[in-house]
């Protein structure tokens, strides 16, 4: 792929203003994550928030010869963006800072351009562990390594991927770990493909559900964890739980 000039300082592309935010909606999903007595509890009160609501197909568009802009709508989801919202919203103070989460969760460095989005969540999770949105999860005797050579998305070179992830008959042994708030990223059996689908986890005594945009439902549902693996094929699942950045408040 041939690099598109850069016309502005990488750290400072921002996007311009943000698209289809509708802010009545965003400022009721920060009250619904006020009462949160810690951030799991805050993903937990903010994703109750959007069952139910519209799964949409490919929300943020784009392309390597299209200009990129922060697209934020509230209103429909597809898995990612999805969790991102959610997040973001958990994460956030004020509008302000939602923007300026989503905008770093979603981009690697915070750059809002085509190329810099984190379209493999092994990027998703390698980059934003580094900026400390989250901490990966994913560890111990019980998970595996992986090899994956990523080329499904037209307009990205071919690169290598190795991840660790948590075989489906592991999760009795895991459940006890996972906490409300931790994020789900299920691995594909497709050699050029790393995660087919990512959620939200939310822990009801011993019992683990997930809420996800599902393309099937055609919306964001809540479902027993256990029901989503029995059903699905996958090589494993990966973990993450978000963190909350010491003296931030959503910007840099």
């Amino acid at each position: 792929m041939t690099a598109r000039k850069r016309t502005t300082p990488h750290r400072n592309k921002r996007g311009g203003a943000p698209t289809k935010l509708d802010r009545r909606a965003l400022i009721r999903l920060l009250a619904a994550g006020k009462g949160g007595q810690n951030l799991g509890a805050r993903v937990e009160a903010i994703s109750r928030q959007l069952i139910g609501l519209p799964y949409i197909e490919n929300p943020l568009g784009g392309g390597p010869d299209l200009e990129e802009r922060l697209t934020l709508s509230l209103g429909a989801f597809d898995c990612v963006t999805f969790v991102e919202s959610v997040l973001a919203a958990a994460l956030a103070q004020t509008p302000g800072d939602f923007v300026s989460i989503v905008r770093e969760i979603r981009y690697h460095r915070g750059c809002v351009e085509w190329a810099s989005r984190n379209h493999y969540m092994t990027d998703w999770v390698r980059n934003n562990r580094k900026q400390g949105f989250v901490a990966d999860k994913t560890r111990g005797r019980e998970s595996i390594t992986k090899e994956r050579r990523l080329n499904l998305v037209a307009g990205l070179p071919k690169k290598m991927a190795r991840l660790r992830c948590f075989p489906k008959r592991a999760f009795p042994r895991i459940a006890p770990r996972i906490e409300s708030g931790d994020v789900i990223f299920f691995v594909s059996t497709r050699p050029t493909l790393d995660v087919f689908h990512t959620g939200l986890l939310v822990k009801r005594g011993d019992e683990v559900l997930m809420r996800h945009a599902a393309r099937g439902a055609g919306k964001v549902i809540e479902q027993p964890l256990p029901e989503f693996l029995k059903t699905q094929r996958m090589a494993g699942f990966m973990l993450a739980r978000p963190v909350m950045r010491s003296g931030a408040r959503g910007g840099r």
